[in-house]
């Protein structure tokens, strides 16, 4: 019995041996797999009973499990939408082909990096077939909430490539200084004409003109002015779209800053804040519901947006946000996994968020080809968290994941485990040796 079970020992130790070896191999063979996580193979003695003084070899016995918690370097690549995780979670992917199928929605897959370009149909998509998977934005690039513990409203990361946008102007900022002998008795200073460009909603240069007229006293100096603001889009009928009385300071510690802004009555525009030196006015015709424009003409007492100094009209700043339509030129995901289209005009777009996926056990996922996994009972519970929050790590653009298998180690036990394999023979050969001496006992 202790003899055949040693046999039964030796051919356990082969096994294992063999075992470890295909892991080991499995290792090397994607040393160079992007995102590879190398498999460890653990032995476990095998305990057999034993009574009245004999001894009842048991053997050995193997279990293998992926280190998919473990993270390897990561090296820099040229393309924007290679991606890879910078600490712990993992990106959301779906298989191409089930997405091209159109069956319902796409099974969510988990990977820890990509090399994601846009294809024929405008998905982020790999050359092994792995879509990027994140939640698309609404129109102006914020992001609604969505459920975090489901993969239920995730979708594949799509992008026009042919997409025009534009950026319409909603804050305008004016440095201007207007001439102080003008609001003098006597002076026949005609009103200053300062015309701004704008976009529109629809990406249409547009302009607003801006009239001072100088308030000319019968004596000494009024220092006011008449501000109208008219609009090429609104009809004649309703410009101006704002009209207010502009006074300046004439005191020795103020002089030539803004004292007040007031609404003449009966007109539109907003009134003035001087909390935020801004007023703001309706463009595209419509007094009540167009679009606004905030202008932004300083505070009192403040040397910054409308002054009255000197004796010329000077436009010193005007400046303004907008953009006209403009062609997608590049596409980057940044460290947030926020997925932004770039534009020729300079203009950008938030256009989905890709959200990084954790759960309790990495190690107990499923492990599948092109380096995906899928959540289990022995993984636990999935969460979607905005990269960078919580547990999880960031996006890193520009980047790969290199596998995790260190090769001279892998060498090495390579040679423990031939070793080893070679001992067990010797065991197999000599319980042969010595059943043989056995069966000689009787001649």
């Amino acid at each position: 019995m202790t003899i055949s079970s040693s046999l039964n020992a030796g051919v356990s130790g082969l096994a294992a041996n063999a075992t470890r070896l295909g892991t080991i191999s499995d290792n090397i063979a994607n040393s160079s797999t992007k995102g590879y996580k190398r498999v460890e193979t653990d032995f476990a003695s095998m305990v057999m009973s034993s009574s009245g003084g004999t001894y009842t070899a048991g053997g050995v016995r193997t279990t293998t499990q992926r280190l998919v918690d473990q993270s390897g370097s990561l090296v820099g690549t040229t393309n924007a939408t290679d991606l890879a995780v910078r600490g712990k979670g993992f990106l959301p992917v779906a298989l191409a082909t089930e997405v091209k199928a159109g069956n319902g929605d796409p099974q969510m897959f988990l990977t820890t990096t990509g090399s994601f370009r846009i294809d024929a149909d405008g998905y982020l998509r790999s050359e092994s077939g792995l879509m990027l998977m994140g939640w698309p934005a609404n129109p102006d690039g914020s992001i609604p909430s969505y459920a975090r513990d489901t993969s239920a409203d995730l979708e594949p990361v799509r992008i026009n490539r042919n997409q025009v946008t534009s950026d319409p102007t909603t804050r305008v900022t004016l440095g201007v200084n207007l001439p102080a002998d003008a609001t003098n008795a006597g002076s026949t200073t005609p009103p200053q004409v300062l015309p701004v460009e704008y976009i529109d909603n629809l990406g249409r240069s547009e302009n607003l003109t801006i009239t001072y007229t100088p308030t000319v006293p019968a004596s000494g100096s009024s220092n006011e002015w008449t501000m109208e603001i008219s609009d090429s889009t609104t009809t004649a009928a309703n410009n101006p779209i704002g009209r207010y009385t502009v006074t300046f300071n004439d005191d020795p510690a103020n002089g030539g800053t803004l004292q007040s802004v007031a609404l003449i009555g009966g007109a539109s525009g907003s009134a003035y804040d001087p909390a935020t030196g801004t007023i703001t006015v309706r463009v595209n015709d419509d007094p009540a519901a167009g679009d606004p424009i905030e202008i932004t003409i300083g505070t009192p007492n403040s040397s910054e947006g409308l002054t009255q100094v000197g004796d010329k009209f000077q436009p010193l700043n005007v400046s303004k946000d907008g953009s006209a339509a403009g062609s997608m030129t590049t596409v980057e995901v940044d460290e947030n996994g926020f997925v932004h289209a770039y534009f020729d005009t300079g203009i950008t777009r938030t256009i989905f968020q890709v959200p990084l996926v954790d759960v309790p056990n990495p190690n107990g996922m499923v492990a599948m080809d092109k380096q995906i996994y899928m959540p289990s009972p022995e993984s636990g519970n999935m969460f979607l968290w905005d990269a960078g929050d919580g547990p999880t790590g960031d996006v890193v653009g520009y980047a790969r994941e290199e596998s995790t298998t260190d090769v001279a180690s892998e060498l090495t036990a390579m040679i423990q485990t031939q070793r080893a394999y070679s001992s067990n023979a010797k065991v197999i050969q000599t319980v042969d040796e010595m059943l043989q001496e056995t069966t000689n006992i009787k001649r």
